[in-house]
């Protein structure tokens, strides 16, 4: 199937999905490039369609995933790619992926959890999604106040770890109590922490708590939380960015999961 025309609803409609309005009325996002669309057909998400530049054809990274089941590829022109995409050189390939409602129930609770509270910065969300997954983190949660998941900026910053991990959207006052009550320990980081994030104990359940860049986390999630860590730094910076810090805390959790020696 081709699309030529600019003034094709569905490329209105695609188009629209840039702004979170619309993406939240359709309940669709758009994905761009070629490895998060590879990503995406890898891992099974719900695509409604992959549009191509039919010029140049299906990208051969992803011909061998044209028999995806429910997927419709769609030929566009390089006009249509450059309305519907973020970016200003976009690449020859864009997909649609309708969003799945991600719950409390697909969290592995059983893991480090890491909670974001009003980071509002999309490439620090999407980093710490893509550390949260390369960790072997049992989900993230985005509170209140935090970048739109959907975001292309959020997206991009992902690599395409959206799709390998569960990320849940909510109320931190109404999700926090319900993982103290499930057994899960609740930490943050602190300049006043009096724990060091070398001694502290993140095997077990535990839910770390990053909050925003500029004034940590809220009143009411640390009113919430049950310890406060500090990471130690002996060089000069006065601090590290949010996706550095959740970064740092992420490995060093997995280091005393994996890989603690006797």
């Amino acid at each position: 199937m081709e699309i030529l025309s600019l003034q094709n609803a569905r490329v209105k409609a695609w188009a629209q999905l840039q702004e979170k309005k619309h993406r939240d009325k359709q309940n669709k996002y758009v994905i761009e490039g070629i490895h998060l669309v590879q990503e995406a057909l890898l891992s099974g998400v719900d695509i409604e369609c992959v549009a191509y530049d039919y010029e140049q054809g299906i990208p051969h990274e992803l011909k061998q995933m044209q028999d995806t089941i429910g997927v419709e590829w769609i030929g566009v022109t390089q006009a249509i790619i450059s309305k519907v995409s973020h970016t200003s050189t976009p690449q020859p390939v864009f997909a649609v992926v309708r969003k799945e409602k991600m719950t409390w129930n697909h969290l592995e609770k059983d893991k480090l959890v890491i909670v974001l509270d009003g980071l509002q910065d999309p490439g620090n969300v999407g980093t710490i999604i893509r550390s949260a997954d390369a960790s072997g983190a049992g989900g993230v949660v985005l509170g209140k106040g935090c970048a739109d998941l959907y975001n292309p900026k959020t997206l991009r910053s992902t690599m395409g770890s959206l799709f390998h991990i569960p990320v849940v959207e909510g109320d931190l006052t109404d999700i926090l109590p319900q993982a103290r009550e499930s057994g899960a320990r609740l930490v943050t980081t602190s300049l006043e922490g009096k724990t060091t994030a070398y001694h502290y104990d993140f095997t077990g359940s535990c839910w770390l708590v990053i909050g925003s860049e500029g004034s940590g986390v809220s009143p009411e999630v640390a009113a919430l939380v049950d310890d406060a860590i500090i990471i130690p730094m002996p060089g000069k910076a006065e601090s590290l960015n949010a996706a550095m810090a959740a970064s740092v805390l992420l490995f060093e959790a997995l280091r005393q999961r994996e890989f603690k020696t006797n």
